[in-house]
């Protein structure tokens, strides 16, 4: 059975639109049936915790919903291509799929700074699928900066 990761992304777009005063980023994880068993978004500001990126809330919250903390049969979409941090997590995880909408050149760790995920000395490379309705993602977190100067500026 063939996915559509663009209605998934869309998914994981409204996810991040819930992300306050966060940057917007969301995430959701699909077990092995293809269904939703994790959505999160960041929330470092209002958590005050800097691993509360969305990868990482989906990931705690579908290893507690399977009760495992493998994640052999899962895959993983993501608004923003995931940095250092996530991208250890997904591989800890052993997620074999990581979808995401938006290149991060500046801490990007799944092919544009950094590729982790696909680093076969850390584990089985993962499959990773980009640039999944990357103009929307790249818009909504162009737009929270763009609305983040201005209200810095007034």
């Amino acid at each position: 059975m063939s996915l559509n990761y663009e209605s998934l992304m869309q998914i994981a777009i409204a996810e991040a639109a819930k992300s306050g005063t966060d940057v917007p980023v969301g995430a959701i994880i699909l077990d092995e049936q293809h269904e939703i068993i994790a959505m999160a978004h960041n929330n470092r500001e209002v958590s005050h915790d800097p691993t509360g990126h969305a990868e990482i809330i989906a990931i705690r919250e579908a290893t507690a919903k399977l009760k495992d903390w493998r994640l052999e049969k899962c895959t993983l979409v993501v608004t923003l291509e995931p940095c250092a941090m996530c991208a250890g997590a997904i591989v800890a995880a052993r997620i074999p799929k990581v979808v995401f909408g938006a290149w991060d050149e500046r801490v990007g760790a799944a092919g544009s700074l950094y590729d982790l995920l696909r680093d076969s000395r850390l584990g089985a490379p993962v499959e990773v699928i980009a640039g999944v309705r990357e103009y929307e993602c790249s818009e909504q977190i162009r737009e929270f900066f763009r609305a983040q100067r201005l209200a810095k500026n007034e």
